[in-house]
């Protein structure tokens, strides 16, 4: 059955959806909910007909899939193994990736300046996007039909490292323990572009090191694009790779 009166009303529809929903292994009973999904802010004049509410919700329903998925696979580690594959699997660089591979970018409603700004090819939106579309699975589905769609587009990702990965702001931190330095310090700097695609500007500062800075369209990713820059640094300094700091004194 389906809704009325709950859809984006003054947004576009997309003409055709029936591609989008063989790649999505779901055909939608409400397809107002997936052309919601779809809806970016810059598309409608009212936020709660757009689709980041639905994002919101996408979020968890990935992260509870994620985490059942992973507990299944590698029955062998513990949570902080595990913890480093999910951190990767969840970022918003993983939720781009499958929303290119599921082609989704056509099918975004998103405001003409958007368009013309380049907005289908933002993964900022993509993985916004693709949360959405994940809530809406889950909505029209029940959790099946996400988890099923979840499990076929990210499990050739946690193929691709054998070994847990550890995000840019993890490396950082366990270098600066090892080490035996004080934790990095992260600082909001700037903060542009309009409120439906923001983007942050990071300073992380480790010690006496010369800061480095990231950019990215959340926080968090400022913060990932800032610790990888600093690790860098590092990295081309020959720190590292092997021991510098109090830890390297007390060893000799």
């Amino acid at each position: 059955m389906k809704r009325s009166g709950n859809g984006p009303k003054q947004t576009p529809s997309p003409a055709d959806l029936g591609e989008l929903e063989r790649a999505l292994g779901h055909d939608f009973n409400d397809p107002d909910l997936l052309t919601q999904a779809l809806t970016h802010s810059s598309a409608t004049p009212d936020r709660l007909q757009s689709n980041e509410r639905l994002e919101f919700l996408g979020d968890r329903v990935l992260g509870l899939s994620l985490a059942r998925l992973l507990i299944e696979s590698f029955p062998g580690e513990d949570e902080g193994k595990l913890g480093y594959r999910f951190s990767a699997l969840a970022r918003a660089e993983s939720l781009a990736r499958v929303a290119e591979n599921i082609g989704l970018a056509p099918y975004l409603i998103l405001s003409e300046g958007e368009k013309d700004g380049g907005g289908r090819d933002n993964p900022g939106i993509l993985s916004d996007a693709m949360e959405a579309v994940i809530a809406a699975l889950y909505l029209d589905g029940g959790l099946a039909a996400a988890a099923a769609f979840i499990e076929g587009q990210w499990r050739p990702l946690m193929a691709e490292d054998p070994v847990p990965p550890k995000d840019a702001k993890t490396k950082l931190q366990e270098w600066a323990q090892g080490q035996g330095l004080p934790l990095p310090e992260y600082r909001v700097t700037a903060e542009d572009g309009p409120a439906h695609a923001p983007r942050f500007t990071v300073r992380v500062a480790l010690h006496e090191m010369k800061p480095a800075s990231g950019q990215g369209p959340s926080k968090q990713a400022a913060e990932q694009a800032a610790a990888d820059a600093l690790m860098e640094m590092l990295q081309e300094a020959g720190k590292a790779g092997g021991l510098t700091g109090k830890r390297q004194e007390n060893e000799k």
